[in-house]
């Protein structure tokens, strides 16, 4: 009789120790989700699974594109370009000795304490005992300059020089207007004192772009 009731106390015994472990695995999914599939659901869609990486790219703005502003640039992303006001315009003979025609330098520097950009013919007129004379563009494709504070661009004017012996049409005076502007500066005329008369339509001085000193083409 006593190894009976030995036998029925540890099948007893090995019962208990299985319902224990039923209670236990029960209680891991009861209350806290780490079983349950709806809970491994919500964590999805509140973006709990996201790496570092895709959070840091949702960071940027509409488009995946960065939001931050970009810097050194003028009004709407562009330089600004530049008055006659801000340029000190200068006039000098650059005439090369055998040529057949003359050339003048017309350089504008940047004094405007920014910086601008710059392109395109400025007006050049000449003022002669005759009358009023304007340089005639030479049709050379025109590049925009950007000048810095202090630095400075040029332009050639080429004009027939006189060499007849006679007096010829005297030059006064040199006016400048830069591109795209509407005042203009006066300068002395450094070059030859006189042109050739002609009866040829049409000016003989030419004028180049801003940022091409040559001989005038």
């Amino acid at each position: 009789m006593r190894v009976h009731k030995l036998a029925f106390a540890a099948v007893a015994a090995a019962a208990g120790l299985l319902l224990t472990a039923c209670q236990n695995s029960d209680a891991g999914n009861d209350g806290t989700g780490r079983n349950d599939p709806s809970s491994a659901s919500s964590a999805a869609s509140s973006g709990g699974g996201k790496s570092s990486a895709e959070k840091n790219s949702a960071g940027k703005g509409s488009g995946g594109q960065d939001t931050a502003a970009g810097t050194g640039s003028h009004e709407n992303g562009k330089v600004a370009k530049c008055r006659s006001d801000e340029l000190e315009i200068t006039a000098k003979d650059n005439t090369i000795e055998g040529d057949p025609d003359g050339t003048v330098v017309v350089e504008l520097k940047n004094r405007g304490g920014r910086t601008c950009a710059i392109s395109g013919y400025a007006g050049v007129d000449l003022k002669t005992n005759s009358g009023s004379l304007s340089a005639k563009r030479t049709g050379e494709q025109p590049h925009q300059v950007v000048l810095k504070t202090g630095q400075s661009t040029a332009f050639g004017i080429n004009y027939p020089v006189n060499k007849s012996g006679g007096s010829g049409v005297r030059i006064t005076e040199l006016l400048v207007t830069p591109p795209n502007e509407t005042k203009t500066v006066t300068l002395r005329w450094p070059g030859a004192a006189t042109l050739p008369v002609t009866d040829t339509p049409g000016s003989p001085v030419k004028v180049g772009p801003v940022g091409n000193a040559g001989q005038g083409g």
